[in-house]
């Protein structure tokens, strides 16, 4: 819920009300129901409300604490926050609102910055200690929620979006170079840069301080995932039954609201099993499906539309359900949109979540998500295979690294970037990067299979799940949406994590027989979508069995087939026609190549496409402030 905004002025200059309005009206979307404004001298906080707990004026930020002390905004909302309230009333706290916002007030002034590791939900907070004259800023354990900083010649600016700081007389649009480098190579960002030069996202489980006396900021990180220590004890069945039943409490704590709560709802396990738990804490749950229109579509592109599967599910639990077909026309009207409220463009094809998050707004402010689930429980076999065999670390970041260079390889960005660009980079950084996040954890091991994997769970929790969630926080809050992730509870969590591979990837085993050097038959093992066992078993009996034994499908568009077909031309005429914008970064060549390979059905280029459009808007929207007439 909401948006946040700040600005201090480490130089000792007044920060001005107009200042704060403009920083703050900038995130007005995510925040339609009220705004505050706060400041004090040199720092001022902004904040925007959507309400979802206490809906009155009690529960308003920026919130103080009783005792004076601290002054918090907060965007997120905290599971555990009755727990917490019992602890701090057992201690002479007292509260005057119903609100998770004030346990975070009132538990700062009882244990300090060190209470955000108590936390058991999301969160982006800012936090002002007013005997100090300290700002501190926090991020929840998984990055559920956006927190951006940007300092630069004794002015901090933080925020929930960039967007802010570019009402902000000293902050300048730039491109970081380094950056795109690194967006181009993965389709994502594995370090916390942006596409903003100087623009930072905190890293998830971080806390900062910031006062007169800094002059550089320290992440102090308090929390890392930990693949690395599974629990041989837990036997299948034990596992079964405790992810059923931590589920099941999680999807309970992440219910509660002042506000309807819905949930989206795909064909597949993750979503339906959660939109069955869910039913049973209101009297009739809101249901959310995107579709697409399929005439023109071919191939395994087929398969893309879940409607009929989702349908079995909302008629299964008699949910009230909505369906939201999209078309290939609504790529060109989405688009410059969905970028605009990412700004930082990160992994996937995502403007069908857009409008499924438009959709579910008509209707909702709290919708439920199953994003985690295959990051938790091994969702991705074909790609844990692929290092499965790997002989050593060498061996495995060669091998992984090939794999995670999902746009363009390093080989090929001469081609990619015009000459000064690619002079301007280092090469070799995003193999430097992607080393980085598994060295940064010194627990990893490389000498069985099973560490393989451990260390493939670890990196995509790490690097893939952060951008999906994300694109989910900026193009729901675009449309006034709270969106939850009861996978991520930091109790399943916990205990996902302990569970032995081998009660995860169902053809563990088999796959150690193997002979490395029969590739025929190792490709054809490839093909296992597999994943997921000790969670599929525990939603037997809870979700129709059609829908536990269906093989993942992503929520993507049936975009390679459209960008051949209907959607050519705009595909051609944003990329390769006149004055394109992207063209001071990207040899139009290039571009041409890629388009030709595609359309001719050589190459299945629709991830690098999809990110050149993306990148091309981005230049529009942020370097050339071009509108567009679009009203944003």
């Amino acid at each position: 819920m909401c948006g946040i905004a700040g600005i201090f002025n480490l130089n000792g200059i007044a920060v001005t009300h107009q200042e704060m309005v403009k920083v703050t009206h900038a995130i007005a979307h995510r925040g339609p129901d009220g705004e505050g404004i706060f400041i004090d001298d040199n720092l001022g906080l902004g904040h925007r409300r959507l309400s979802i707990l206490d809906l009155s004026a009690k529960g308003a930020q920026p919130m103080p604490s009783h005792n004076g002390e601290w002054l918090i905004v907060f965007n997120g909302c905290i599971y555990n926050y009755l727990e917490l309230r019992i602890d701090l009333r057992s201690k002479g706290h007292e509260f005057l609102s119903s609100s998770d916002t004030e346990v975070i007030s009132e538990g700062l002034a009882e244990y300090g910055p060190a209470f955000f590791e108590k936390l058991n939900g999301m969160f982006a907070v800012g936090a002002w200690h007013k005997p100090t004259k300290t700002l501190w800023l926090s991020r929840d354990r998984y990055g559920i929620k956006p927190l951006y900083y940007w300092f630069n010649n004794g002015v901090l600016l933080f925020a929930s979006e960039i967007k802010s700081f570019m009402q902000h007389s000293n902050f300048k649009v730039e491109i970081d170079l380094d950056a795109l480098n690194e967006y181009f190579t993965f389709q994502n960002l594995f370090t916390y840069r942006t596409l903003f030069k100087g623009v930072t996202m905190l890293p998830p489980a971080n806390t900062v301080s910031i006062n007169s006396s800094t002059t550089g900021i320290k992440h102090n990180s308090w929390w890392d995932y930990d693949f690395s220590k599974p629990d041989e004890h837990i036997s299948f069945e034990d596992g079964i039954e405790e992810t059923q039943n931590l589920m099941q409490k999680a999807v309970a704590s992440q219910m509660v609201s002042d506000v309807s709560v819905g949930s989206y709802l795909s064909g597949g396990m993750d979503s339906g099993s959660i939109s069955v738990m869910a039913s049973k804490h209101v009297n009739r749950l809101y249901t959310f499906t995107a579709g697409f229109e399929m005439s023109e579509v071919h191939g395994v592109e087929a398969g893309y539309d879940e409607r009929i599967d989702a349908e079995l599910t909302a008629n299964f639990i008699k949910s009230e359900h909505y369906e939201q077909v999209i078309n290939a026309g609504d790529l060109k009207w989405s688009l410059p949109r969905v970028v605009w409220h990412l700004e930082d463009l990160r992994v996937g094809m995502s403007y069908p979540n857009y409008y499924i998050s438009r959709l579910a707004s008509k209707f909702v402010k709290v919708c439920l998500q199953g994003t985690g689930g295959d990051e938790l429980f091994g969702g991705y076999p074909w790609r844990y295979y692929r290092v499965f065999q790997s002989l050593d670390q060498k061996d495995f970041f060669s091998q992984y690294y090939g794999f995670w260079q999902r746009l363009v390889s390093d080989d090929q960005k001469q081609n990619l970037f015009q000459p000064e660009v690619f002079s301007s980079i280092n090469i070799n950084e995003p193999r430097e990067i992607f080393e980085r996040v598994f060295t940064f954890n010194g627990k990893l091991k490389y000498d069985t299979p099973e560490h393989h994997i451990q260390n493939s769970l670890y990196f995509e929790i790490k690097t893939f799940l952060p951008g999906l969630l994300l694109v989910g926080d900026k193009l729901a809050m675009a449309n006034g949406l709270e969106e939850r992730f009861p996978f991520l509870d930091n109790n399943l969590v916990e205990f996902a994590q302990k569970i032995p591979v081998k009660h995860k990837l169902g053809n563990l085993e088999m796959m150690k027989q193997v002979n490395e050097n029969d590739f025929a038959k190792k490709s054809r093992y490839l093909q296992f979508d597999d994943g997921k066992n000790v969670l599929r078993k525990s939603m037997e009996g809870i979700l129709p069995e059609t829908i536990v034994n269906r093989k993942k499908q992503g929520f993507s568009a049936p975009d390679e087939s459209w960008y051949r077909g209907e959607n050519a031309a705009y595909v051609k005429d944003l990329l390769l026609g006149k004055d394109i914008a992207c063209h001071e970064f990207i040899q139009p060549q290039f571009i041409k190549k890629i388009i030709h390979e595609h359309c001719e059905q050589r190459i299945n280029h629709r991830l690098l496409l999809w990110s050149l459009m993306n990148f091309e808007w981005w230049c529009k929207l942020f370097l050339r402030n071009e509108n567009h007439g679009l009203g944003i």
